[in-house]
């Protein structure tokens, strides 16, 4: 039902049916309201998860009034679609493996999904408000291979609307050089309700970044960032990473798991420092 409709959404090979608003207008109100469908089906979510999902999947209303190309509808479905997906697997609380806590209560947790492969969750609490940490990493998403000595470097490929980018990023070499430079191009959606944000997003293709020489072209799967108040201290911020990334080429699992799981740690100190230092030059100044 969903990729009949989407193929009423982008106009079929005929100019005359793609130049019609209120047919495209319909169709994408029938995928927002499909996806609606999905994210209500399966287990029954957290609180926040649900409230996130609920509010999250209006795709119909927030498209009712401006028109895309296809193209950009097929981006714009396909975040929905990486968000719902990734809500999904945070939502099912069973199966979760301890992967290692430090002694600071960061948690990095594993489990293998179904038609996705080993996903990797961290819980953390940063002692800063949800705000800063949404700039960081929302509004200044280009400037984390500043302070993330893992990622080379983040490009905004293409912004449609208000909610979703292409992305291309650049993986820093990892475990001593055994995991060579890889490279990701992704469509990410962002979503804010009330004192909840929502980063998602998964591999996608686009023709004006082709795989680069020397690098090879990983895949992230469907991935979230979520972030809200700490419930009792509203300046302080939890957050929930869910990783799934196929890195591609010949490496052994071992080597694989203990790569992403030391990067979702060392994700959260980077970060930390970052914002601390943020803070303290905001302070002098």
């Amino acid at each position: 039902m969903l990729l009949a409709t989407f193929k009423l959404c982008a106009g079929s090979s005929y100019r005359h049916v793609r130049n019609m608003k209120g047919l495209r207008h319909q169709a994408v109100l029938a995928i927002g309201q499909e996806l609606n469908w999905r994210a209500l089906g399966g287990p029954t979510p957290g609180a926040w998860i649900n409230q996130v999902r609920r509010r999250g999947s209006l795709l119909g209303s927030q498209l009712e009034d401006t028109l895309y190309s296809d193209q950009e509808l097929a981006y714009i479905q396909q975040g929905e679609e990486a968000m719902q997906r990734a809500l999904g697997i945070l939502s099912n609380q069973e199966g979760w493996k301890r992967e290692s806590q430090q002694a600071n209560g960061d948690e990095v947790l594993s489990k293998v999904v179904p038609d996705v492969g080993k996903v990797f969750r961290l819980e953390v609490v940063v002692d800063q408000p949800m705000e800063r940490l949404y700039e960081e990493l929302v509004e200044r998403m280009e400037t984390m291979g500043e302070w993330n000595p893992n990622v080379k470097e983040i490009k905004v490929l293409q912004k449609i609307g208000k909610d979703t980018v292409i992305t291309h990023e650049l993986a820093a070499e990892a475990a001593g050089n055994l995991v060579g430079p890889r490279d990701f191009v992704s469509v990410r959606c962002t979503k804010r309700r009330g004192s909840m944000c929502v980063l998602a997003g998964m591999a996608t293709r686009f023709e004006e970044m082709p795989e680069q020489k020397g690098v090879i072209r990983a895949e992230h799967g469907p991935t979230c960032m979520v972030l809200h108040p700490l419930a009792g201290s509203p300046s302080k911020t939890k957050l929930t990473w869910l990783l799934s990334i196929d890195l591609k080429g010949w490496l052994p699992k071992t080597i694989i798991n203990q790569v992403l799981s030391q990067t979702q740690v060392d994700f959260a100190n980077h970060l930390r420092k970052r914002l601390e230092s943020s803070s303290a030059l905001e302070a002098r100044c």
